[in-house]
């Protein structure tokens, strides 16, 4: 049966203000994102079915179910979801579970691949470096990108809604696009910020047969920035080993900084002595 309700901007403007601040609320274990995606739309569904009536139970079961996808993505599910709802009731129960399912997925790699990852790395990148220059306008230009993510966290939710199941379809291509260009643009980033942030020299000049080696200067002549390419490598190289985690391959170079820090000043304090 068809809901007698429809949606109007107030709503919308409610679904995305719970989206923004209560959807993780409560997440747990067992359903993820499930209880936070009820809350989320819990208004809208009391008024499409009715307080305490047997569809509004019905649908509140169904939505209460394991949901977990990225939460730059997830208004696109429900504005499909309750365009579904919205059209055909309970009867939209089974197509709704589905959506919900085949969505979730593939929404939580591209938008946690985009959101989560690739730009923040980039913009890492731009205002660290702006930062080390002193130029205060990185922060800024960080802040500006974050609120221009959660205006398009807005706006997709209406978006979705009037483009409905047809949608999944026709914004396939597109993100599959956007996220073969924006991986490539990442991996060109973080290239540089290792090029540019990871400053490391060899300091030593050994003294063979009456001859001075340069060994900083012969390796940049092989390939520049080699030392800061090798650390970045090892630390990549930690992260593959079994229990290794982030936090441990910190702590680990933060010891390896530590020990060839005073090792060094042990030599020039024996050089000085001598």
């Amino acid at each position: 049966m068809k809901s007698k309700y429809q949606l109007t901007k107030e709503d919308f403007n409610q679904i995305n203000k719970r989206s923004l601040f209560t959807f993780q609320l409560g997440w747990n274990y067992e359903r993820m994102q499930g209880s936070g995606y009820l809350y989320m739309i819990l208004p809208q569904l009391r008024k499409m079915y009715g307080d305490g009536t047997e569809e509004l139970q019905q649908m509140m079961k169904t939505h209460t179910q394991f949901f977990n996808t990225s939460n730059f993505f997830h208004t696109i599910v429900t504005g499909i979801d309750i365009a579904l709802e919205e059209k055909e009731g309970v009867a939209s129960k089974d197509a709704v579970s589905g959506i919900k399912t085949a969505l979730m997925g593939p929404f939580a790699a591209i938008g946690d691949a985009i959101f989560a990852a690739i730009i923040p790395a980039i913009m890492g990148a731009i205002a660290a470096n702006m930062a080390i220059e002193g130029n205060p306008i990185g922060v800024f230009l960080w802040v500006a990108v974050s609120m221009a993510i959660n205006v398009f966290r807005w706006k997709q939710l209406e978006i979705a809604y009037k483009e409905g199941v047809s949608l999944v379809t026709t914004m396939q291509s597109h993100l599959e696009a956007l996220t073969d260009s924006a991986s490539v643009l990442g991996i060109f980033m973080v290239g540089a910020l290792i090029a540019t942030m990871i400053n490391v020299k060899i300091a030593a000049v050994p003294e063979v047969f009456g001859v001075q080696l340069d060994i900083q200067n012969y390796l940049d002549m092989i390939m520049p920035r080699m030392v800061p390419a090798l650390i970045a490598g090892g630390v990549y190289w930690l992260l593959g080993k079994k229990g290794m985690s982030s936090t441990k391959a910190i702590f680990i170079v933060i010891a390896i900084i530590v020990a060839l820090s005073a090792l060094g000043q042990a030599i020039g304090m024996d050089i000085l002595t001598k």
